[in-house]
């Protein structure tokens, strides 16, 4: 065992400010800190995307947290990998160890707990038979205020798949939820946990495809969503739901033509449940309904 839970992901951009001024009206809050901007969702005490100056958009890292005893654990298998830890960048100083996976990302993983972050009421819905709201409109109000309550998972490509799933799963400390062929693998933390908090999808060469945050409903994809494309964002691809993790998602492309998600109703799995990872046919990798995804959901602009 080793990672526990996603703590952040970082960017570097050629302008922290744009990546702000769009993380804000996606719904986070943001602040300057030193030479780098962090982002965070309304009632979560935790950086959840960390912006850095940069020539191009590129994944700067991403952190993780485990317990004490799980990062000397890890510190030896890295030790036996041949892996050399790095310094902590000055750009973006922290905790605990810090090394390169095989595609050469940048990985932190720290002492650290996931913060608790909002709830929210219950979505009820008539079905036939089943009638949870009697006598009060259901539709969402025009201008309603979307705020992400986390960041649930982030996607990566990747030229080798299999080395880099090994690596996460063998030497990091990741378990494989599912995957689909060698077109995409999801993969969660150890204890309670989504269906999955990092992923590949296959590329010619590595880069950031997305990070996907938590929304209360559908009703909120749809009108964060409606809110960005008015703003003139581009759209990415949805609404629709995944076959694997089973989530509702709409995207949206960031001024750098990577991704954000919005996303509610994901796969959850408890620990020690005997969960047994799929392997998904092709047609199953990306959706089980909504408008069909366009080529460029699967570009890497990196």
């Amino acid at each position: 065992m080793t990672i526990r839970n996603l703590q952040h992901i970082a960017l570097a951009v050629p302008d922290p400010a744009v990546g702000r001024r769009f993380y804000t009206d996606f719904g986070m809050e943001g602040r300057e800190l030193g030479n780098r901007v962090v982002m965070r969702c309304a009632g979560r005490d935790q950086d959840q995307v960390v912006l850095v100056e940069g020539k191009k958009r590129q994944q700067h890292h991403v952190c993780f947290g485990t317990r004490a005893a799980e990062l000397d654990a890890l510190k030896k298998r890295l030790e036996k990998e041949d892996v050399k830890l790095q310094d902590a960048p000055k750009e973006t100083p922290g905790d605990g160890i810090w090394f390169r996976d095989p595609d050469g990302l940048l990985v932190n993983v720290r002492v650290a707990e996931a913060a608790p972050w909002r709830k929210a009421p219950e979505w009820k819905l008539n079905t036939p038979g089943c009638l949870n709201r009697s006598g009060v409109c259901g539709h969402p109000k025009r201008g309603m205020k979307v705020q992400p309550t986390r960041l649930g998972h982030t996607l990566r490509f990747t030229p080798q798949m299999e080395k880099v799933l090994d690596f996460y799963l063998r030497v990091v400390g990741l378990q494989l939820s599912d995957r689909a062929q060698d077109i995409v693998a999801f993969m969660r933390v150890h204890g309670n946990s989504d269906h999955h908090v990092f992923g590949f999808i296959k590329s010619d060469r590595p880069g950031f495809h997305h990070a996907s945050f938590e929304v209360e409903n559908v009703d909120a994809i749809g009108m964060g969503a409606c809110n960005l494309l008015d703003k003139g964002y581009q759209d990415g691809w949805g609404l629709g739901r995944h076959v694997i993790g089973s989530n509702f998602f709409h995207y949206i492309r960031d001024p750098w033509n990577s991704l954000a998600e919005y996303f509610c109703d994901i796969d959850y799995i408890p620990e020690g449940h005997d969960w047994k990872a799929t392997n998904y046919a092709p047609e199953d990798a990306l959706y089980v309904w909504g408008p069909k995804p366009p080529e460029a959901f699967g570009q890497n602009f990196e």
